[in-house]
This record gives C-alpha cells, sequence and structure tokens, in this order.
C-alpha cells in the first residue's frame, strides 16, 4: 500500500534514521539539505520533490519504496525463500545459521 500522507512519511524516515544511528544533521548533510528542511520533513510538515526523497533515501541507504510503503512483498518472499532452505537443513546446521546471522545483526549496531 502506498503511503502519501506525509507524517507518516516523516515518521518512516525518523524511525530508519534512528534505527541506523544517524542525526538528522548527518542525514541533512549527506542528502545537501539544510538541517531545517530536513526535520521539517521528519515532521511530515512540508512536501518534498521527488529529487530531495532520492537524496534522503540514497543518504539513509535505502530505497523509496521502504518510506512509501507499508507493505514489502519482495522481502517477505525473501524472507520465506530462506526460512524454508534454512528449514531444510539439521538441526545443528540451523543453529550455525542462526548463530552466524546473531553476529551478523550485531556488527551492524
Amino acid at each position: 500500500m502506498l503511503i502519501t500522507d506525509k507524517i507518516k512519511i516523516g515518521n518512516q524516515l525518523l524511525a530508519i534514521r534512528k534505527k541506523a544511528g544517524l542525526t538528522q544533521a548527518e542525514v541533512a548533510e549527506a542528502a545537501g539539505l539544510s538541517d531545517r528542511t530536513y526535520a521539517d520533513i521528519e515532521r511530515g510538515s512540508v512536501n518534498m520533490r521527488v529529487e530531495t526523497l532520492l537524496r534522503i533515501c540514497e543518504s539513509l541507504r535505502i530505497t523509496p519504496d521502504e518510506i512509501l510503503t507499508t507493505d514489502h512483498p519482495f522481502l517477505q518472499r525473501r524472507q520465506d525463500e530462506i526460512f524454508a532452505h534454512l528449514n531444510s537443513r539439521s538441526p545443528h546446521e540451523q543453529q550455525v545459521a542462526l548463530d552466524l546471522l546473531s553476529i551478523y545483526l550485531s556488527s551492524l549496531v
């Protein structure tokens, strides 16, 4: 489902930025925006041009669909494929794979 509400888009950006451990100033600088403009975008108080959206997405290393849609069918399909592959492995192999994934995810923080 496509999100068109400026406040919801701003909330999506806020959540993604915080998850990435970035400040508003860092995202604004990387996207070539003033701190105030980026803060207004996160608050949902301004409209932004497509070019601005793309620069913000690039600075956050995300695709536009991650903030403009509520469902991610490709991501869900990929997760289902991985889980099916994981479930076809032995319990030991599953544990090793989960341990490796846990280590990897911890390294992203």
